[in-house]
């Protein structure tokens, strides 16, 4: 079922993709998923527990990242080779079309740039988080996928699938830092305290924990079939895989695992809201995103979205 659903390509309706328009959004955490199969971007009001528009989004988007100060969401869509922004509340700003094969996106808030991932290419796209523009290019392994910026701003990296490898740089003057041996093909790759480094490895169904200062591998986590991507809160990890539509939760303290949580069909992008009390994860084949309460460990609400929600990269937004 789940390769006839990628090969369909399954499209929402015109109707329902515009009746959906983008309109001015009130306070409270939002989710800004893409979805691949519908070409669109589907904003959530978790608050309320509702989709309150639909962005038509060309070229099968998957990576995103936002910035709540610049009133900018960023998607890359692989299949027209574009970065395009938007506003907080979905109106089309700008694009920019890279030749090669973009798919992965973080945002260095402090240098106002861009690092968007090159497939193909083995390199990273260094743009202007204003215009777009290209500012410099970084090399990496086989197949970037992932990308991340460390919280305070002093690392960015790579997650080089084929290479089974980080690459990391400085961010201040994109130096190359160092490159990290990890698991089999590392997809997507996330910071998380004390200056490690997580990155999910899809073909050894496991997650490697990297110290982003020397490069040490510190503990490999057996997770569920094929792990997508990594997300934090209240001193828990969380892990979506996506074969086994599920999500593996460990202590950070630890790093042991603590449980595994059913949610729905192929999980994939996942992040933490404001609070810290909600895990919301993007089902790609159910097409809803599950919430997920911290504290409990239960699914307390699913949200409808468009056709393949992904949701690839940071899409979560406390807005004010």
């Amino acid at each position: 079922m789940r390769l006839l659903r990628v090969l369909q390509g399954i499209k929402q309706p015109l109707s329902l993709m515009f009746t959906l328009a983008a309109t001015a959004l009130a306070a409270g955490d939002f989710a800004y998923v893409t979805n691949q199969n519908s070409s669109d971007l589907s904003i959530l009001d978790l608050d309320a527990g509702r989709e309150v528009a639909r962005v038509p989004v060309p070229g099968n988007p998957a990576g995103v990242t936002l910035s709540v100060a610049r009133d900018a969401v960023y998607t890359v869509s692989p299949e027209t080779k574009t970065v395009a922004r938007h506003t907080l509340d979905g109106a089309f700003h700008s694009r920019i079309i890279l030749e090669g094969g973009p798919i992965g996106i973080a945002l260095d808030e402090a240098r106002d740039r861009l690092f968007v991932s090159d497939w193909y290419n083995a390199r990273i796209w260094v743009l202007s988080a204003d215009d777009l523009s290209l500012q410099a290019t970084l090399q990496t392994g086989s197949a970037p996928a992932g990308l991340a910026v460390s919280p305070d701003g002093r690392w960015v990296v790579s997650a080089d699938r084929d290479a089974d490898q980080l690459s990391v740089f400085s961010a201040a003057d994109l130096s190359l830092h160092l490159r990290a041996s990890v698991g089999i093909r590392p997809f997507a790759v996330t910071f998380g305290p004390k200056g490690r480094i997580f990155s999910a490895d899809v073909g050894s169904d496991a997650l490697s924990v990297v110290d982003a200062q020397t490069g040490k591998l510190l503990t490999t986590l057996p997770v569920g079939d094929r792990p997508y991507g990594v997300a934090f809160a209240q001193g828990k990890g969380f892990v979506s895989n996506q074969y086994a539509d599920t999500l593996s939760v460990f202590d950070l303290d630890s790093l042991k695992m603590l449980s595994e949580l059913d949610v729905g069909e192929y999980p994939e992008g996942i992040g933490a809201t404001s609070d810290g009390k909600t895990i919301v994860v993007a089902n790609w084949f159910s097409n809803t995103v599950s919430l997920i309460d911290v504290a409990s460990l239960t699914v307390r609400a699913e949200i409808e979205t468009g056709d393949g929600p992904r949701a690839f990269g940071t899409f979560l937004a406390a807005r004010k």
